[in-house]
């Protein structure tokens, strides 16, 4: 685990508060249904390039309010986020619910939880 700078952590810990968490598990479940889960990946383009959840699209964390509603125009629709480890993600979630998203959730343990699991990814 990267040491995140207390800084950082308590912007995180204060998004938590309003941002609700699903697990892998749960995603991978969802998936394996065949339920329609709107995954976001919120990386560095350099990250997804390495490997990403197979029906995710990517929105980096620096372009994603730019650009979500081209992908998003539904305020209702339910959009899951995920960084590497569920950092970022609650970040991005949280200015989401900021621009009027109402179902907006962060994937805790983020990527590298999937990849850990070893669940499908694709290049």
């Amino acid at each position: 685990m990267k040491d995140h700078a207390k800084g950082f952590l308590g912007l995180v810990e204060e998004a938590l508060k309003d941002i609700p968490e699903v697990d892998v598990y749960q995603i991978k479940g969802r998936l394996d249904k065949g339920d329609n889960v709107n995954l976001i990946d919120v990386r560095e383009d350099n990250e997804w390039d390495l490997g990403r959840i197979p029906t995710a699209i990517h929105l980096g964390k620096g372009i994603i309010e730019r650009d979500i509603e081209s992908v998003a125009k539904n305020r209702e629709m339910e959009l899951i986020l995920y960084c590497q480890g569920g950092f970022r993600s609650a970040l991005a979630a949280e200015s989401l619910k900021k621009m009027g998203y109402k179902n907006v959730y962060s994937m805790s343990g983020g990527f590298s939880s999937w990849a850990g699991n070893e669940f499908p990814i694709s290049k």
